[in-house]
C-alpha cells in the first residue's frame, strides 16, 4: 500500500474520506447466516477504575489516597445506561485475582513482592489465583467471589452479557491457588524442576539457577516496603512470560510473570498430536470429539478447567491475552470444550500476526480476533496524516473470507486513547474513524469506557504513563467521573461537548445493532469516485452496505479543514444489485436524520449530490 501525505500550510495532514470494507461470510463449514444476526457491541471497562470517584490522581497513590472502584459500583442504573448506549457485552477487565501491593493477609492472601509487581495496583495480566477475583474490587474482600457473582446476575438482568480475561501464556511469578476446587493441583505442583522441559511440566526451568530481579526503577517509586529488597526467591529460575530464558530478565521483559508450558519443546517442536489437515473446515463438535482420547499436556487441562469453572458461574465468554503465544491446537481443545458447555460463548483473542489469523479462527475455533495491525493501524495513519484511506479497501478485500471474525476497535487498555494527542488529537477527529470502524464490516465493534466521552488519558499514575489510562495504578478517569456524577450515572457533570460526543456514540452504536445492512454485503465505491468525481477530495471515503431490506451509502470526511461538494457516483453494478430502476429515490442520513437528499438513477447508474463538512459522516439509507 502506498502511503502519501499532503502538505497544507506547512502541516503534514491528510484530507481523507473514510474507509471502506468488504463484508463477506467466513469460509467455514459452519457458515454464519450473518444477515439473520445483529451486530455486536462490546464495552470494555477497566473494572477497578470504573466506579472510582476519587479525583486526586497522585502518582503512585494508595487506595486511601487515590481510591478504587468496586463490583458494587456497577449498579442497576449504571448497567442500564451502558445498555442504552447500544452495548451487547461488557468486558470486565482485571477481574481474576492478580498480584498487587496491598496487605490482605487477614483473609489468607500472602503479600506480593513489589520487586516483581508492576505498579502498586499491579498488572491484571499477572494472575495470582485463577479461582478467585481481585480483592481490591470487593467491599468485603473476604466475600469477593460472592460480590462478583452478584455482578454477573445484575449484568444479565440488565440484558447484557459479560466476558472476562484469561491469560494462558503466563501467570504471576508468585502464583498461589488458595481457592482451587477439590482435586485441582496448583501450577507447577508436580513439575520436575531438574530439567528445562518436560511435557507435563507447567513451566520451563533454568536448571541450577536462581532468579534475579532485573535492573528496574525502584519499586513503588522508592517507598519503603519490607519486601522491596531487590530479591525474589525462585529456585530454579523459570522462563519469563515473554519467553526470556535468562535467570535475570531484562527490565523490559514481562519479569512479573512466568511462561506456561503447553507442550512446545525449547526448540519449537510440538510434543502433542496435531490436528489433521481437514480440521479447518470441521465443527466445534468434531474438534471436541477429536481431543477426547488424546494425551494432552497438563497445562491444557488446567486452563480448560479454569474456563469451564467461570462458564459455569455464568460468564458468557473470554478475552484471551496474547493468544498467538499459545499453540492453536490448545485453543481447539479448550474452545471446543467451552462451546460444548455454552454454544453461544463469546471467544475473543489478542492476535497480531495476520499470517496466523485463519489458523486461530478455523483451527483454534476463535470467534473473533483483534483487527489491530491492519484496519486499526491504517485508520491511525490516516488521521495522523501519514496515509490516504484508500488502502482500507485493499485490507478488507484481503480479509473478505474472515471479516466477520475481525473485531473492530479504536481504543482499549493497551493502546493510546483515541482522543489523546498521540492518536487522533481531539475527540472530534476520532468521530470519522469511529463511523468507519463501526460500519465497515459485520464484525463486532468495541469501545473502551470513557472513549464515548473523549477521554484523553492525560494522567500519569506512577508506573503507568500519559496517553494510556493506567492499568497498573490506582487512578481516576476524569471524563468518566463527570459522567458517573458521584454514582448517579446521569452525565450530570459533563461538558456540552462531552454530552454531544456521547450522543454521537449512542446514535451510531444503536443504529449499528439494529441495521441488517451492516450484517450484509459490502462494496467500495471509492475507486470510481477517486478517479472521476470532481471535488471528491483525498479526505473522503465512501462505500455501500446492503441487505435484502436495507440499502446504505456511507460517506466520511477525515479532513479537519475542508468542506467538500461533489456528485457521488453509485456504479451500475451496485444499482443492479439493489434492483433499482431509473428514477429518483429519497435517501436520509441515519445518524441525525437531518440530511434528506435524492439519489438519481439514470441509464442504470446513480448520482447523489453531497456536501460534507470537516470530520463529518453520513450514513444514507435508501
Amino acid at each position: 500500500m502506498i502511503k502519501k501525505s499532503i502538505l497544507i500550510t506547512g502541516i503534514s495532514l491528510i484530507l481523507v474520506a473514510a474507509a471502506c470494507k468488504t463484508t463477506a461470510l467466513p469460509m467455514n463449514t459452519e457458515k454464519e447466516n450473518t444477515t439473520a444476526q445483529k451486530k455486536i457491541v462490546v464495552y470494555q471497562v477497566f473494572t477497578r477504575l470504573f466506579g472510582n470517584k476519587n479525583t486526586n490522581n497522585k502518582p503512585w497513590g494508595t487506595i486511601e489516597e487515590n481510591g478504587v472502584g468496586k463490583f458494587n459500583d456497577f449498579t442497576e442504573k449504571a448497567l442500564n445506561e451502558i445498555k442504552d448506549l447500544g452495548v451487547s457485552y461488557i468486558w470486565y477487565t482485571g477481574v481474576p485475582h492478580h498480584a498487587l501491593v496491598r496487605d490482605y493477609t487477614a483473609i489468607g492472601i500472602s503479600n506480593d513482592d513489589p520487586d516483581v509487581v508492576k505498579g502498586r495496583a499491579g498488572s491484571p495480566y499477572a494472575v495470582k489465583d485463577y479461582y478467585n477475583v481481585n480483592p481490591d474490587l470487593a467491599v468485603n474482600p473476604a466475600q469477593r467471589l460472592d460480590e462478583f457473582e452478584a455482578l454477573i446476575a445484575r449484568t444479565h438482568k440488565a440484558g447484557l452479557k459479560l466476558i472476562i480475561d484469561i491469560v494462558p501464556n503466563h501467570i504471576a511469578r508468585k502464583y498461589e491457588g488458595k481457592n482451587n476446587p477439590k482435586g485441582v493441583k496448583d501450577f507447577g505442583a508436580d513439575d520436575d524442576k531438574t530439567v528445562e522441559y518436560a511435557k507435563d511440566n507447567n513451566f520451563y526451568y533454568i536448571p541450577n539457577s536462581h532468579f534475579e530481579v532485573p535492573d528496574t526503577a525502584a519499586p513503588l517509586n522508592g517507598e519503603v516496603n519490607r519486601l522491596s529488597d531487590g530479591k525474589f526467591t525462585e529456585v530454579p529460575a523459570k522462563w519469563t512470560g515473554n519467553g526470556s530464558r535468562m535467570a535475570k530478565p531484562d527490565k523490559n521483559d514481562w519479569y512479573e510473570t512466568v511462561k506456561v508450558n503447553y507442550g512446545i519443546r525449547p526448540d519449537g517442536s510440538k510434543d502433542f498430536q496435531e490436528l489433521p489437515a481437514d480440521y479447518d473446515t470441521k465443527s466445534v463438535e468434531a474438534h471436541f470429539e477429536f481431543w477426547k482420547d488424546k494425551d494432552v499436556p497438563d497445562s491444557w487441562k488446567k486452563f480448560k478447567d479454569i474456563a469451564l469453572f467461570w462458564t459455569a458461574k455464568g460468564v458468557d465468554g473470554f478475552r484471551y491475552d496474547m493468544a498467538e503465544m499459545v499453540p492453536y491446537e490448545f485453543w481447539s481443545y479448550m474452545n471446543s470444550a467451552i462451546k460444548m458447555q455454552n454454544a453461544d460463548a463469546f471467544l475473543l483473542a489478542e492476535v497480531y500476526n495476520p499470517n496466523e489469523y485463519r489458523n486461530y479462527i478455523r483451527l483454534g475455533k476463535m470467534d473473533y480476533l483483534y483487527d489491530k495491525v491492519e484496519t486499526y493501524d491504517k485508520l491511525k495513519d490516516v488521521i495522523q496524516g501519514r496515509s490516504l484511506p484508500d488502502g482500507l479497501s485493499d485490507i478488507q478485500r484481503g480479509m473478505k473470507d474472515i471479516e466477520h471474525h475481525m473485531l473492530q476497535f479504536l481504543d482499549n487498555h493497551d493502546e493510546q486513547r483515541l482522543a489523546s494527542a498521540e492518536f487522533a488529537g481531539t475527540p472530534e477527529k476520532g468521530k470519522p474513524l469511529m463511523v468507519v470502524s463501526t460500519t465497515i464490516s459485520s464484525a463486532p465493534t468495541m469501545i473502551y469506557f470513557g472513549q464515548e466521552l473523549g477521554e484523553a488519558g492525560n494522567e500519569n499514575g506512577g508506573f503507568g504513563t500519559h496517553s494510556r489510562t493506567s492499568i497498573f495504578d490506582y487512578v481516576g478517569v476524569p471524563s468518566h467521573q463527570r459522567w458517573m456524577n458521584n454514582g448517579k450515572f446521569d452525565g450530570g457533570q459533563l461538558t456540552d461537548s462531552e454530552k454531544s460526543l456521547r450522543d454521537f456514540y449512542k446514535r451510531l452504536l444503536n443504529f449499528s445493532t439494529s441495521s441488517s445492512a451492516l450484517m450484509g454485503e459490502f462494496q467500495e465505491i471509492q475507486t470510481v469516485n477517486r478517479q472521476s468525481t470532481l471535488g471528491f477530495d483525498p479526505g473522503i471515503y465512501a462505500f455501500t452496505r446492503w441487505s435484502d431490506t436495507q440499502k446504505l451509502i456511507v460517506v466520511t470526511n477525515f479532513s479537519w479543514l475542508t468542506t467538500s461538494k461533489f456528485e457521488l457516483k453509485i456504479p451500475a453494478d451496485v444499482i443492479t444489485k439493489w434492483n433499482l430502476k431509473d428514477g429518483e429515490y429519497t435517501i436520509t442520513d441515519q445518524l441525525y436524520n437531518k440530511s434528506v437528499i435524492q439519489l438519481e438513477v439514470s441509464n442504470g447508474e446513480g448520482r447523489v449530490q453531497v456536501e460534507i463538512g470537516p470530520l463529518e459522516s453520513f450514513i444514507y439509507q435508501l
